[in-house]
């Protein structure tokens, strides 16, 4: 289901015992955080602190911080209903012999029912903020750890689009506070709205740039997700939504801005105008250390009469953001085996803040299978910043870590099986030698063939007949469990 609003979502969370009201009046400087993160870590509701010091604005948070919650957000009883969705879409259809072809025009065209929608007014300009009156003090931002810069806006909408194509983009990039009317862009080198950035600077031109914060869930969710090139993220959005996204001209810049948001930033980043960002305690559990960045000035700041600031806190998890890696994996698990139809499944586990581990299962056709499989998810989208693959058999279950360390310690010879490249990891990686340059590990945890070069016999696995399996369920009762 589309959500017309954040309001109207969190009636839902309401309904449904997802969510607890805070009353008591906190403060937005550590409180929330060390609140947040306590309720976080031990799997409780969203939380909406009505009486945020220093704003009138009521403030949501750890809002997809469970399956149940991040299936809600979707529209979905179930986060698998959307991948078996998008699974149908491309199975179905036509010869082999133009198979990948149809499939992905299959999914464009169901992505094509819903276009953005341009409307004349949205309620994310009931209260429009210019000239003196622009100040991000009316929102409830958050300084989240002690040896954070400043406050920060931790989980926005930023819309840009590329000067040379017209393409927009939708990403979530953390944005520092500088002062009433300015912000620090941390735009990673390798994302989209930093490339959209260099166009800018070759061009000499100002760049307009929009943050969006709250409305639909599904909203906050899409600047998240690791779409192919080229599709636009309100597309994305309108299908998960099954209703297109309106939006709305904005005041001060030549955009469109989503019509339905809590709040709405308007602003542009000079070609040259830098700033120092940072530190900011990060969802890799440490520090981001401090680094030039762009900044943005605020031309204008619209809200609803009654806006709610959604945000995010990260840290060391689990926490939120780790429902949204989840929700991520399963969701574009079918496009991946799309690309890599040889793929069983795949697991990108919490502790491994979704570019540290990648836990791979793979139907192995052929010798050294596993290595080809490495190198493909390195040349793919935002897994090339996967630091350790480790690749296992079909009949091995990755989303079980135990069972997937079994077969690591029981399957690998290191010097044959660890494969070690050197390439772009994320910028947020504190342990490579270079900011954004380091080395990545494959492990073939797979059981080995003698065409690879094993020249003993591999031993049978220990597992006990289906006929007695059955037979003993038959029986279980009877045994006295």
């Amino acid at each position: 289901m589309a959500y017309s609003s954040l309001r109207e979502f969190v009636k839902a969370l309401d309904r449904a015992g997802e969510l607890k009201r805070i009353k008591t009046k906190v403060s937005p400087d550590l409180e929330i955080t060390e609140i947040t993160d306590r309720v976080s870590k031990t799997g409780g509701p969203a939380l909406l602190f009505e009486n945020v010091a220093g704003s009138a604005m009521p403030l949501l948070i750890n809002t997809y911080g469970s399956d149940t919650r991040m299936a809600m957000a979707l529209g979905v009883a179930a986060l698998g209903d959307i991948a078996a969705d998008i699974e149908g879409l491309i199975t179905l259809g036509p010869p082999e012999s133009f198979l990948e072809k149809v499939k992905v025009l299959r999914l464009l065209s169901q992505l094509a029912n819903f276009p953005p929608k341009t409307v004349k007014r949205g309620a994310c300009q009931e209260v429009v903020l210019t000239g003196e009156h622009v100040s991000l003090d009316v929102l409830p931002l958050l300084k989240c750890w002690p040896l954070d810069a400043d406050k920060y806006i931790t989980l926005p909408q930023v819309l840009t689009h590329s000067l040379r194509t017209g393409q927009r983009n939708v990403g979530t990039y953390r944005l520092q506070k500088l002062s009433p009317t300015a912000l620090a862009m941390h735009w990673q080198i390798h994302h989209d709205g930093a490339a959209h950035h260099r166009e800018y600077q070759q061009a000499g031109e100002p760049m307009p740039v929009a943050v969006a914060i709250g409305g639909d869930p599904v909203m906050s969710y899409i600047g998240t997700a690791p779409l192919p090139s080229g599709i636009d993220e309100l597309l994305f959005a309108g299908y998960l939504r099954k209703a297109n996204v309106a939006m709305v001209p904005a005041k001060t810049i030549d955009m469109l801005v989503p019509a339905d948001a809590d709040i709405v930033i308007e602003g542009y980043v000079e070609p040259d105008e830098t700033c120092i960002e940072g530190p900011f305690g990060d969802h890799t559990g440490f520090y981001s250390l401090p680094d030039e960045y762009p900044v943005c000035r605020i031309t204008a700041i619209t809200h609803r009469k009654r806006p709610i600031y959604q945000t995010i806190i990260v840290g060391k998890p689990p926490m939120e953001d780790g429902y949204m890696g989840t929700a991520t994996a399963r969701i574009f698990l079918p496009l991946i085996k799309m690309q890599l139809p040889e793929l069983v499944d795949m697991h990108l586990p919490e502790f491994g803040v979704f570019h540290n581990f990648a836990f791979i299962s793979i139907d192995k056709r052929y010798p050294f299978h596993a290595k080809k499989i490495m190198h493909s998810l390195w040349g793919l989208g935002q897994l090339m910043f996967s630091k350790i693959i480790i690749v296992v058999d079909k009949d091995v279950n990755v989303q079980n870590v135990e069972e997937v360390l079994f077969y690591v310690g029981s399957n690998v010879d290191a010097q044959r099986d660890v494969t070690i490249v050197e390439g772009p990891v994320d910028v947020l990686d504190h342990a490579a030698p270079r900011i954004g340059a380091g080395s990545k590990m494959g492990i073939d945890a797979t059981t080995k063939w003698a065409s690879e070069g094993y020249a003993r016999d591999w031993p049978q696995e220990i597992r006990m007949s289906d006929e007695v399996i059955a037979l003993v369920n038959e029986r279980w009762k009877a045994y006295g469990f």
